[in-house]
């Protein structure tokens, strides 16, 4: 890699100091250092997180005695919340800096990342290496917490093991810190931002656990609650950790800033209303009423953290008036003084969250919840009867909230063609939204509530995860539309149509996309979830019946892309291919609905007893009703596919015909006229042959005296005229 472009940069920036050349008397620009690099910016991290940690001995309040339970030693008191907030902060500073890699800073023109991605992903791969550290120093510190025996005995390691084992926020520190350990280790080699891509989806995973554990795992409405939360911890991440990075950026005079700039100002928007959307909802699943916000320490620090976060939005109303049109005039000064000033309020939020995963929600007010509540996180008002299918509605606020974003964008794509004079067709727009809706209808109404208490809803909300919804969504053509709304970069400046065309075009999308891999994804994906005991654990927990519905519907759209997608493929498959691919996974859909049909064992027997259903009492029954869903929902999404199939084969003939007359209307059809001039040559032999008495026999071809060919193309089949010079050009 090579700092040109940004010593180009550099020299062209307002903040460039001059100096004399005395040979040629001329002055050149030399770029002032002002000694913020990704080390500095760091350090400086590393600085606001003892900040923090400071201010979380004042924020969390003391906790009630129990009776019988010693206190934690005072030396835990003091290290749990500091690390805990370096742990917060360094998790946010990865995840920013692969931001900013991955879609931030501009690529080069190869493909390869410039100068301010490649700094990045390095200082992503150093925070990432102290986000490891403080994650397995977290684990004994956490033991002594919960079990007071101090901190010098629980840094043994069989106290480690059994933190690991028996606590659950323990164990999530573990799996983000091997996570955070690879994206450490691998970060250091990463040259193009598809790898850095991979990196940043690596570190939002590891951030899952922490959502899975404390309040969101054991409050009521715990899957409002670990729902909200992934978009608060992802959100809070992007948000804080994307302000560093792009003030390490700007500090670092990296090309096109004002791109950078205005691409980072539109991720924050977005990463801000999620996060307060978010902390309203985590707010209303754990207060019990209005007036805790200022009568409990819980609600009084939702308050602060909430006056912190509207503050934030103030700030990032000042850069969009005031700093981005600066930095467009070539002047960062501004926009450098007020991130800092952002940096720091970020710093004091991220005290105030630590501190609220310090201290219990109120105690809430009621009935003594049920058996059921506590598995599922909510009541069921009796036997799922078509009515309550229908209109029993519980918001999925990933699935359900994801389709409705989906729906809005795929809209306004579609107003931006219709505006510019561009038509869509009704049909895509008709089938897209109608996949949404059943993405809604199989995860946030009466099915999607009931599909975690019994086998045979799940299957139903299964089947039109992985079948119905990916035809739809396929028969969308989204990529196709985003091709055509999206804008052509600019000035040298890869943009979001070139990263997707650079996507499409990859290694990993012609992987995914190969038959011998996608038929075996999609049948498999069957057989390893139910026959494996896999379903057995993701039913145990929210985020497991998550993570299986998001399987199913990302599994399902590859399968139907490849087979009748209308976007372009990385791999283009004959017809018949496509079609062999349909019929291929007809007879292993059959097979997987008759095993669950003739199945004499319940599966996730545990699960299933534990809800306790009076009117589902017998579970194998009950499965087997499900594997006969399983088997005849297959027929109808399998004939769709088929009628699509069809018409699209036959549509394309309908082109290459259509091609073909437009070929021959261009040409004069000249391969006919040819043809058929052979044809009446050989008859005009044959003919000259039987008037004479012979046989036409077949000739060989004649040569013309220059030894040229015979041109079937003339009547008689004489030899075109040898080249000769031009007559034009004779004296």
């Amino acid at each position: 890699m090579t700092d040109q472009p940004a010593a180009t940069a550099d020299a062209a920036s307002p903040d460039s100091a001059s100096h004399s050349n005395t040979a040629t008397g001329t002055r050149a620009l030399r770029p002032r250092r002002d000694g913020w690099t990704v080390t500095a910016v760091t350090v400086a991290a590393a600085l606001v997180t003892a900040c923090i940690a400071v201010g979380l001995m004042a924020l969390v309040p003391s906790r009630r005695p129990v009776p019988g339970i010693p206190d934690a030693p005072a030396l835990t008191e003091l290290a749990l919340p500091a690390l805990k907030g370096l742990f917060d902060l360094m998790a946010a500073l990865t995840v920013g800096w692969l931001v900013a890699a991955v879609a931030l800073a501009p690529p080069q023109r190869s493909g390869l990342l410039d100068v301010g991605g490649y700094r990045a992903v390095r200082a992503a791969a150093l925070s990432a290496l102290v986000w490891a550290a403080t994650a397995f120093a977290l684990v004994p510190v956490t033991w002594s917490d919960v079990v007071p025996t101090g901190l010098v005995p629980s840094l043994r390691a069989d106290a480690f093991l059994q933190a690991v084992r028996d606590v659950d926020v323990a164990r999530g520190y573990v799996i983000s810190g091997c996570v955070a350990l690879l994206i450490g280790i691998l970060g250091w080699s990463v040259l193009r931002p598809g790898w850095a891509g991979w990196l940043l989806t690596a570190a939002v995973g590891a951030l899952l656990p922490l959502a899975l554990s404390g309040h969101a795992s054991s409050s009521g409405d715990h899957d409002v609650a670990v729902d909200t939360m992934i978009y608060h911890l992802v959100g809070v991440s992007v948000w804080v950790g994307g302000l560093v990075a792009f003030l390490g950026l700007a500090r670092q005079r990296v090309p096109h800033l004002s791109v950078v700039a205005r691409r980072y100002s539109a991720v924050a928007l977005v990463a801000f209303v999620a996060v307060l959307l978010s902390g309203v909802g985590n707010a209303w699943v754990r207060l019990s009423a209005v007036s805790d916000l200022w009568t409990t320490d819980y609600g009084r620090l939702i308050s602060i953290k909430a006056v912190l976060l509207l503050v934030l939005g103030g700030i990032g109303w000042l850069h969009r008036r005031r700093t981005l049109p600066a930095v467009d005039r070539g002047d960062r000064r501004a926009l450098v003084r007020l991130a800092t000033v952002e940096v720091l309020v970020m710093a004091a939020v991220l005290g105030v969250a630590a501190a609220l995963a310090r201290s219990a929600p109120p105690p809430p007010s009621g009935a003594v919840p049920s058996a059921l509540e506590d598995v599922l996180g909510y009541d069921l008002a009796g036997p799922p009867t078509p009515a309550r299918l229908l209109l029993d509605w519980r918001w999925d606020w990933l699935l359900g909230t994801g389709a409705v974003v989906l729906a809005v964008v795929y809209l306004l794509a579609v107003r931006r063609l219709r505006r510019r004079g561009d038509a869509w067709p009704v049909g895509r727009s008709a089938s897209w939204l109608l996949g949404c809706l059943a993405v809604v209808l199989a995860t946030s109404s009466g099915l999607g509530r009931y599909a975690q208490s019994q086998f045979s809803l799940h299957m139903i909300e299964h089947m039109t995860l992985g079948m119905v919804a990916p035809i739809l969504f396929v028969l969308g053509a989204p990529t196709t539309l985003a091709l055509r709304a999206l804008p052509v970069s600019r000035a040298g400046v890869p943009g979001a149509r070139e990263a997707l065309v650079a996507v499409l075009n990859g290694r990993i999308a012609r992987m995914m996309t190969h038959p011998l891999v996608v038929l075996p994804l999609f049948i498999g994906s069957f057989y390893a979830v139910y026959f494996t005991g896999l379903f057995d654990a993701m039913m145990d927990n929210h985020f497991g019946h998550l993570v299986m519905n998001v399987h199913f519907l990302v599994v399902g759209y590859l399968y139907y892309w490849v087979i009748i997608g209308i976007d372009p493929a990385p791999r283009r498959l004959t017809p018949v291919v496509k079609l062999a691919l349909l019929i291929a996974a007809i007879p292993f859909h059959a097979f997987f609905g008759l095993a669950l049909m003739n199945s004499h064992s319940a599966l996730a027997t545990g699960y299933y007893q534990s809800l306790d259903l009076p009117w589902a009492p017998n579970l194998v029954a009950d499965q087997q009703l499900g594997g006969g869903v399983a088997w005849g929902a297959t027929e109808l999404p399998m004939l769709i596919v088929l009628i699509a199939l069809v018409a699209q084969w036959a549509r394309a003939d309908d082109r290459e015909a259509r091609r073909d007359d437009r070929r021959r209307d261009a040409d004069g059809d000249v391969e006919l006229h040819s043809y058929n001039a052979m044809l009446a040559g050989l008859a005009r032999r044959s003919s000259a042959a039987a008037a004479g008495g012979g046989v036409a026999v077949a000739e060989r071809p004649r040569t013309s005296p220059t030894g040229h060919a015979p041109d079937p193309r003339s009547p008689d089949g004489a030899s075109p005229a040898p080249p000769g010079p031009d007559p034009s050009q004779q004296s």
